[in-house]
């Protein structure tokens, strides 16, 4: 999993970067495909090289300049377009978007930042200043898609290598606005973003456009808006990437990940458990398992453990953390040690793949005894687990303190007990993506909607509840794809068989009892 998502990443056309600030502006993470302009990331790690020093001779006093201004004005992004000169010698032109990160003080913790090669972009707008015939014959034979618009985003012209991607002649295209070909969530993004992308001078993102034919063209843009010499807008030019072959890649690596999610329930006496996660993105950075462990001298895995974790963000990067995660969480419940000492122990071992990124992770862990019901739980950062009790009509939650993991070494997690709970209780365990989903007018779907779907489905099946709750999530979002990933299990607590019921009563425990 981490060969093959790592490998999609070096693949992608742009580079990750992280600098600190003042008086440091050391680079603390660069992604591994700079090797692309022939350098290696431990190359400006390590400080062999500044990346001030790659940057074209030309450019280097303007970009100090421009810099130091925005430093002045405490922007919290900037973009910048120069030139850099590669390994070889050859100079290429990129697009530097620079995010100021900050603590809850306010103070600036680092930039985060992703260099585009535009290369061919620019090129091409020299060109098209020099000569019009000229710039047409080179987007004649262009791979990438060209969309002149004028400032009504209506086509008033496009390349041979856009109609090919979408199917259509140019001259069906003219009039036309891009908006007319977008998915239904395109659009919404598109609406949503319209007055930032219209008043940003040099912009990028990624959507969906429908072909002639029906079938579905991810595509990535880059867009500039066009100004006459008294700065006022006369239109806008998009080069437009198709994604179709990497998105391709990227649901191969999907398919690898969900590989490494559990694959049936565990079949546990006096349990009935199910699970599901359903990634935004193609990959995600949500996870659950099921898994056993030894309890102390018993030579059986008398211990069933349920986790759910969450990676802060989504997508590739999310994604193998999630995949170096899954093999912690794994090779550490197999070894003996209370619950709050295994998750203590794994927050520590997560701490260096997380401490390079700006990300981290919320985990719940649930423990129960399979021979009496007891049950133990660490929440480390996490949504509570959700419990309802249908005797009763009543939620509760299982609650506890403890940071995410992959903050600091010096967190502790409180491990929290409670006694065999009555039979037909439900358990929920879900990440924010489930309450947070929002609907097509923007409204969220909450946990008071989620609590009335456990209460009216709990005298079926977890694996019933489960399916319902993603039902209504599906309608609720209009069919929308989700913003956020979406995993949840679902523990309904069964009737103890005879033989569990006698150990229970042997350890003097009672058959019900809550925790909260």
């Amino acid at each position: 999993m981490i060969r093959t998502t790592a490998g999609l990443c070096c693949s992608l056309p742009v580079i990750l970067f992280r600098r600190m600030p003042e008086p440091e502006t050391r680079l603390v993470y660069v992604s591994e495909n700079i090797n692309r302009i022939g350098y290696s990331a431990d190359d400006f790690i390590e400080e062999r090289i500044k990346f001030p020093d790659i940057v074209h001779r030309r450019d280097q006093e303007r970009l100090r300049e421009e810099i130091e201004d925005y430093a002045r004005r405490d922007l919290s992004d900037y973009t910048q377009v120069y030139r850099i000169v590669t390994r070889d010698g050859e100079t290429r032109w990129v697009e530097d978007t620079t995010t100021t990160e900050r603590d809850a003080s306010g103070k600036i913790t680092h930039y985060q930042g992703i260099v585009v090669d535009i290369t061919e972009r620019k090129l091409a707008e020299e060109k098209l200043s020099r000569s019009e015939a000229k710039f047409r014959r080179i987007l004649a034979t262009a791979a990438e898609g060209f969309v002149l618009l004028d400032d009504k985003m209506r086509i008033v012209d496009v390349n041979d290598a856009y109609c090919r991607m979408l199917g259509y002649d140019r001259v069906e295209l003219m009039g036309m606005s891009p908006h007319q070909l977008a998915t239904k969530a395109f659009k919404r993004f598109l609406e949503a973003n319209a007055e930032r992308l219209l008043n940003t001078k040099h912009r990028t993102f990624e959507g969906s456009y429908h072909a002639k034919d029906g079938h579905l063209v991810p595509v990535l843009i880059h867009g500039n808006t066009l100004y006459d010499e008294d700065g006022q807008q006369l239109g806008f030019v998009d080069f437009v990437t198709d994604l179709t072959e990497q998105k391709r890649s990227l649901l191969l690596a999907g398919e690898v990940q969900k590989n490494l999610l559990p694959k049936h329930p565990p079949r546990v006496p006096g349990l009935d458990i199910a699970g599901r996660s359903i990634p935004c993105d193609e990959i995600g950075g949500d996870y659950y398992d099921f898994l056993t462990r030894k309890a102390a001298a018993s030579a059986n895995n008398d211990l069933v453990a349920v986790t759910v974790a969450d990676i802060a963000g989504h997508g590739v990067d999310s994604a193998l953390l999630m995949a170096t995660a899954r093999s912690a969480i794994r090779e550490r419940f197999a070894s003996p040690g209370s619950l709050n000492e295994v998750v203590g122990d794994l927050n520590r071992s997560l701490l260096d793949d997380f401490s390079t990124t700006d990300r981290f992770m919320t985990l719940f862990a649930l423990q129960i005894d399979r021979r009496d019901g007891h049950m133990c739980w660490v929440r480390a950062g996490h949504d509570p687990a959700l419990v309802y009790y249908p005797d009763d009509d009543k939620f509760d939650t299982l609650g506890g303190t403890g940071l995410p993991l992959g903050i600091s070494g010096r967190g502790v997690f409180s491990e929290n007990q409670s006694r065999r709970l009555p039979a037909g209780t439900i358990i929920a365990v879900g990440t924010d993506g489930i309450w947070e989903a929002r609907g097509p007018e923007g409204d969220m779907f909450g946990k008071e909607r989620f609590k009335q779907i456990i209460r009216q489905e709990s005298a079926r099946s977890a694996h019933d509840i489960l399916e319902a709750v993603y039902r209504e999530l599906y309608r609720f979002g209009g069919g929308y794809k989700p913003e956020d990933d979406i995993t949840l299990v679902i523990i309904k607590i069964e009737p103890m068989n005879a033989d569990a019921a006698s150990s229970a009563a042997g350890r003097n425990l009672p058959p019900k009892g809550r925790k909260t």
